[in-house]
């Protein structure tokens, strides 16, 4: 690679790269042009590639936000234009210059371009590496861009496949590649990042949050079960197994640990966007390093944790899909009646629906100021994977033996097995036990992921999209396919004369 973009973005790394854990391990020196590119700049390097994850524009705020567009929760908020982009999105009244749309394609291609970076640097000649951290730096790499193109491919369908670094005077307009090729290479990208990343369990200190193994063989078994699933039933259930021998038993989990202060230490998660929490950064810079989540779902007036901005208030139909006895229910959300939070009761007035999200919160003890909320947040977690092999054995019609890993999820949330809800007369390995199966794994996934950035993802791949139509026109949303997309961004529309918009748009 070209030693002058070392040094562009190498100081970009040192500059914004600091976040608890790895982050903050940046060499505290301008990288030299004329240096090779050694483990601590490869680590610079690679340390960059995280950055947008942390921000608002995706972890911070995007990601979470889509259970509004999912219909799991509204707005909220202080009304007026607070969070208009929002509710434009999830009243499908979005048009090409809506804000949401537009700060959720920005960061992946920021992260993409920093991977291609790594990727070129950590293959081409002047790469002086040890084995270890090169071959590590690399799949890092390899995971971190198939996760952005992941992200972009299931909000706006195909998108340009830049697969190397560009200089600032590059002309980069790019046309839309076709959504086959995205997810071929986003999967080859994925099945690299395998064969050279880590186990989780063999990174120690600071190092906890790196992509590992285990994340990766996740989120191939995520883009299988959303690329033609008939196709890839078995390699699912497979890659699950795989991840489950590396040492996972959510019987030695707790369903809190995956969320605020707690999520740090989670023995459930195998990938997670870190935050510091440190005072030197200001809330809303482009540091990124509190986590905005207590923040904003923190019941409005209330005083119960610290900003308390009501965001992402539950719908009443979705505190109406809870089972008796639930115990993720008082984790999950605050209503009238719930146990307390830090010694104060909930009112069911500080919210438009009655409802607040209290997975996220974090007391005032812990984060007495908005800035200074250390919480990371799970983007991958093993009862997901769980789930993962209860849909994949459904899927090729071995529904009873798809009941074992859906009551491991459902035994920890104190539920009972889910053949003591099955139908009268319904026999499991049918058809139509395979159709209620499905319809109770639906179910199951959207409470057991409630609010962690999941229910949109699934709305949209489970029978090609007809399922989100189908719930949500339920919902008296006006929703057609095409909406399913978000809109190409009109500043790209505008900068890029190869970009074609989304129909319907």
């Amino acid at each position: 690679m070209k030693n002058l973009r070392i040094l562009i973005i190498s100081a970009i790394a040192a500059i914004s790269a600091s976040c608890s854990g790895f982050l903050d391990s940046f060499p505290p020196y301008a990288v030299d042009i004329n240096v090779s590119v050694s483990d601590s700049v490869a680590i610079a390097l690679t340390n960059g590639c995280y950055v947008p994850l942390q921000s608002s524009n995706l972890y911070n705020q995007r990601i979470w936000s889509l259970d509004i567009i999912a219909g799991n929760s509204e707005v909220g908020a202080g009304g007026g234009e607070d969070g208009i982009e929002t509710v434009q999105c999830a009243n499908f009244a979005a048009d090409a210059s809506n804000a949401f749309a537009l700060y959720i394609w920005r960061s992946p291609w920021v992260g993409i371009g920093q991977c291609n970076t790594v990727i070129q640097s950590l293959t081409g000649e002047g790469n002086q590496t040890s084995e270890a951290v090169g071959l590590r730096c690399l799949g890092e790499a390899y995971f971190l861009r198939a996760h952005y193109y992941y992200i972009l491919v299931r909000l706006f369908g195909g998108v340009p496949l830049i697969l190397e670094p560009h200089e600032a005077d590059d002309d980069i307009a790019s046309e839309r590649s076709s959504l086959d090729a995205c997810y071929q290479q986003i999967i080859k990208d994925c099945r690299q990042a395998i064969s050279l990343l880590p186990e989780k369990r063999s990174y120690s200190g600071d190092n906890y949050n790196r992509a590992s193994r285990d994340a990766a063989l996740c989120m191939l078994a995520d883009i299988l079960l959303t690329y033609h699933p008939e196709e890839n039933y078995s390699e699912v259930v497979s890659i699950c197994d795989q991840i489950a021998g590396l040492g996972y038993d959510l019987t030695q989990c707790d369903y809190a640990d995956n969320f605020g202060i707690r999520a740090e230490n989670s023995p459930e998660a195998l990938f997670v966007v870190g935050y510091s929490g440190d005072t030197q950064y200001d809330f809303w810079s482009g540091d990124n390093q509190s986590s905005w989540l207590s923040t904003f779902m923190g019941p409005r007036n209330s005083n119960m944790v610290a900003g308390a901005y009501g965001w992402n208030q539950p719908t009443g139909e979705f505190m109406s899909q809870w089972e008796d006895g639930d115990l993720r229910k008082d984790v999950t959300v605050l209503y009238e009646g719930c146990p307390a939070f830090d010694n104060i009761s909930y009112n069911d007035s500080w919210s438009n629906t009655g409802y607040n999200v209290r997975k996220f919160l974090v007391s005032k003890s812990d984060s007495p100021e908005y800035n200074t909320n250390p919480s990371d947040f799970v983007v991958y977690r093993y009862a997901d994977v769980l789930l993962k092999k209860a849909e994949a054995l459904n899927g090729q019609g071995l529904t009873e033996e798809a009941c074992e890993p859906l009551n491991i999820v459902r035994s920890r949330a104190g539920l009972p097995d889910i053949e003591t809800l099955l139908p009268d007369g319904m026999q499991l390995n049918t058809p139509e036990g395979q159709e209620w199966m499905k319809e109770r794994i639906i179910h199951e996934r959207r409470m057991e992921l409630a609010f962690e950035g999941h229910r949109w993802f699934d709305m949209i791949r489970i029978d090609n999209g007809e399922y989100a139509l189908e719930f949500l026109e339920g919902l008296g949303k006006n929703v057609n396919k095409d909406r399913l997309l978000f809109p190409i961004p009109l500043t790209e529309m505008d900068s890029n004369d190869l970009m074609e918009q989304n129909p319907g748009y």
